[in-house]
């Protein structure tokens, strides 16, 4: 048994590139801290929390492969029957519609990729200038609205973290890599708690790239995101472990950005023939071709070309897409969606080669694999409760209101969860 933990935990750091590796050629493992901040006198008063996500921890992966302790310690508190992710279900834009209580076309990512047409530039999660680059940010994370508050925030990676987003970020952060073994992450949470008041962090972020990785790799109904899914669940016991002998009221609220699905590998769709990539800029592919037309006049034609062809894929006008998905011309704040959106039907996707075994980004309302989890316990969260499925624009509110913090601009969550608070 010992033997196979190693494995498992040697696996996991293996594959901590996951969805959130820049590429990077030499990792940064030192702790950054922005100095000169205290706890407000106020603020040293207020619970603590620590948001994880497991990246791709699909809605029934806990129960589906036993994440026993993730169970029972949810079974203490609140649980989801599941949490829809935002349009496209991809891992940058949900990640930061968590933590801004924003839509992607709201907050500005509108993909893991993408073009602004203003700036003349693509963002891509692998860049690590884009990423730490403040103007690609809309919304206030939960760290830069705590901070304003003068109550300080950590992070141990989540998007957006790395970049000053207005002028600020967390007190103490590391910039993404793979190299911090699981047992130092813990070990740094543990000791972020351990400061004293006027210096501890109420707010921890803390992000696994896995199941994401294996889901991707052997597809999520495989003995390999099995494994995932129970290493993830021994991470987070002893995480909890580490922070209860700090005797501190913590509480945790465990999240994914999306699910996983498999999808048709053996009949791949090729790029519409319609398409010229001489007329368009085309920053992303798989579960969404999205078209920038270099000229407008061009639109309209292979619009209209593209319906003609329609098999095994909708197509849609940035101006016609569903209401419901928020992904529309209207919705579109920062100007950075495509004027046409070519979007596979599951289970077919869009490659030029033989596609992965797992995939996500499919519509969350159509697609039943996509779902994420939510689950939530410590000191200041109910009892025992199963709540119904809701979008995951309500988790910045519920933070919000856990730590008592005034939202300080208008948000697409709605406070849907606040009954489930203690008193």
């Amino acid at each position: 048994m010992l033997t196979l933990k190693r494995t498992l935990i040697a696996l996991l750091l293996l594959q901590m590139g996951g969805t959130l590796a820049y590429g990077q050629a030499q990792s940064d493992t030192t702790q950054h801290i922005v100095s000169g901040r205290n706890n407000s006198a106020a603020q040293q008063k207020k619970p603590y929390v620590i948001l994880i996500s497991a990246d791709g921890f699909r809605y029934d992966y806990a129960e589906k492969y036993h994440a026993e302790n993730l169970l029972r310690m949810s079974s203490q508190g609140v649980r989801a029957v599941a949490m829809l992710p935002s349009f496209p279900s991809v891992t940058f834009p949900n990640h930061y519609t968590l933590v801004t209580g924003l839509y992607p076309s709201h907050h500005g990512l509108v993909g893991n990729s993408f073009y602004d047409p203003a700036k003349n530039a693509s963002y891509s999660m692998g860049d690590k200038a884009k990423v730490r680059d403040s103007s690609w940010y809309g919304g206030t994370p939960l760290w830069v609205l705590a901070e304003q508050q003068h109550m300080l925030a950590a992070s141990l990676f989540w998007v957006g973290s790395e970049a000053a987003i207005k002028g600020v970020r967390p007190t103490y952060y590391y910039n993404y890599n793979e190299d911090i073994p699981m047992a130092r992450r813990i070990q740094i949470v543990k000791d972020w708690l351990s400061l004293p008041e006027e210096k501890r962090p109420h707010l921890i972020t803390f992000y696994l790239s896995e199941p994401d990785h294996s889901g991707h790799r052997y597809g999520p109904e495989t003995p390999e995101t099995a494994q995932a899914v129970r290493m993830v669940d021994s991470v987070i016991n002893k995480l909890s472990e580490a922070v209860a002998t700090t005797g501190l009221p913590v509480n945790f609220i465990f999240v994914s950005d999306h699910g996983m699905t498999v999808v048709d590998r053996e009949h791949p769709l090729a790029t519409p023939t319609a398409i010229d990539p001489e007329k368009f800029i085309i920053p992303s592919s798989g579960t969404m071709i999205d078209l920038h037309a270099k000229n407008q006049a061009d639109i309209m034609p292979v619009y209209e070309q593209l319906k003609k062809d329609e098999k095994d894929y909708h197509v849609y006008l940035k101006t016609n897409m569903p209401a419901y998905l928020h992904y529309s011309a209207k919705d579109d704040r920062m100007n950075r969606m495509g004027d046409i959106f070519v979007i596979p039907t599951w289970p077919k996707v869009f490659s030029n080669r033989k596609p992965g075994a797992g995939y996500h980004g499919f519509d969350p309302k159509l697609v039943k694999d996509m779902p994420a989890t939510f689950f939530a316990w410590g000191p200041k969260i109910k009892n025992n409760l199963t709540v119904p499925v809701f979008e995951n624009v309500e988790v910045y509110p519920f933070i919000t209101d856990l730590l008592r913090l005034k939202i300080s601009e208008q948000i697409d969550g709605k406070e849907i969860l606040k009954p489930l608070i203690k008193e």
